[in-house]
């Protein structure tokens, strides 16, 4: 993908391995043409704003969903739904925690926030592929945005 391509899923997550099963998960219910991986919340954030290496990306070129790890290095994922939701251009982005955190701490500021999901990951392969097709298609295909 170019820097001014159109993006359909931002899939911000700092495990490679849960990265890759979720492109894979995606690929195989063909969600996953227009994603694009980022490894940790600075580079999301860069991405999102167009600063840093994205400066000059497009950045009416939005996301329709991003799903987003809380536990990341540089700028966990808690700051970077803050800095979303509070932003007018970015504020409705649909937001899915996809975490291992199950604490309750985490539910409440990333709702407090204006998250739109928060799921708790699968340990289970087949749970966690089987999740994240789910939640590609409400938000690819059943969910409806408001226009832009």
């Amino acid at each position: 993908m170019t820097k001014n391509d159109a993006v359909e899923i931002l899939l911000v997550e700092d495990n490679p391995n849960d990265a890759k099963l979720a492109m894979l998960a995606l690929e195989e219910v063909n969600l996953a043409n227009n994603l694009i991986w980022l490894k940790d919340g600075a580079e999301a954030l860069d991405f999102l704003f167009g600063e840093g290496k994205y400066e000059g990306r497009n950045i009416e070129n939005r996301p329709k969903i991003i799903l987003l790890d809380l536990k990341m290095p540089k700028v966990d994922g808690i700051q970077v739904l803050e800095r979303i939701k509070k932003d007018d251009k970015t504020k409705h982005i649909p937001v899915a925690v996809m975490t291992s955190s199950q604490e309750e701490k985490d539910r409440v500021s990333t709702y407090d926030l204006g998250v739109n999901s928060y799921i708790v990951k699968p340990i289970d392969f087949d749970q966690f592929t089987d999740f994240v097709k789910e939640v590609g298609y409400y938000w690819m295909v059943v969910n409806t945005p408001p226009a832009k």
